[in-house]
């Protein structure tokens, strides 16, 4: 059974916002002659990297409801701007709409398992959910409408 993380993805409004700061982050790398990868930075490295790179992503809570995912590629250690150790989460750079689902908010990461995990949308749902402002998609899928 394939197996994911959740995250909180703080500072991001949307799905759309993640996607704007991450295609900020890659040309910002572009400019400094850095080779271009996304990742995130977390303090804990997951244990179970194997299961989770067996097609297992990292699934974005969005203001307080799962939102999106983009495939995990790999692990890397790493360090904060600070200096401190850290885990680096290497991510693909597609970021995948999901159907929205309520999370509480938590710290660090969590495990997901496959059959727990929301389903993709398809094309034309992820037009209309990405059409509706962030507060409605938050209201209707707290509702369990969508």
């Amino acid at each position: 059974m394939t197996l994911h993380l959740v995250k909180l993805c703080v500072g991001a409004a949307s799905i759309e916002d993640l996607a704007d700061w991450q295609a900020g982050r890659l040309q910002a790398q572009k400019k400094a002659r850095q080779t271009p990868r996304l990742f995130h930075t977390t303090f804990q490295a997951p244990k179970r990297q194997a299961e989770l790179l067996a097609g297992g992503s990292l699934y974005w809570v969005i203001k307080g409801v799962i939102q999106a995912r983009q495939r995990l590629l790999g692990f890397e250690e790493g360090q904060k701007d600070d200096g401190s150790p850290c885990c680096l989460l290497l991510l693909d750079v597609p970021i995948t709409a999901v159907r929205p689902v309520p999370r509480r908010a938590f710290q660090g990461w969590r495990y997901l398992d496959g059959k727990d995990a929301p389903k993709d949308l398809k094309a034309g749902a992820r037009e209309e959910l990405t059409a509706m402002p962030p507060k409605m998609r938050k209201e209707l899928a707290d509702l369990g409408l969508i």
